[in-house]
C-alpha cells in the first residue's frame, strides 16, 4: 500500500516535530485535507513549511504554512 506522509520543517529545512500528530494517509487528497484542517496548529507549534511524500518520493515542497501577506 502506498503511504502519503508529511515532513514538517523550519524555514531553513530543519525537520521539526509537528504540534499535531499526523497519520499515514492512503490518498494525496486525504493528506491535503488533513493539512488544511491543522495547518494553523502546526504553524503555532513551530513548523514553517511542509513537504508531501508518496512513500519515499517527494511530491512537492517546501510549501509554506505562513499565510500570504500580500
Amino acid at each position: 500500500m502506498v503511504a502519503w506522509t508529511w515532513r514538517f520543517e523550519k524555514a531553513d529545512g530543519t525537520e521539526v516535530r509537528p504540534a499535531v500528530a499526523p497519520e499515514e494517509f492512503s490518498t494525496q487528497g486525504d493528506a491535503e485535507s488533513w493539512l488544511g484542517e491543522h495547518w494553523k496548529e502546526l504553524l503555532a507549534g513551530g513548523a514553517d513549511q511542509v513537504r508531501l511524500f508518496e512513500d519515499t518520493t517527494e511530491i512537492y515542497g517546501p510549501m509554506s504554512l505562513h499565510a500570504d501577506e500580500s
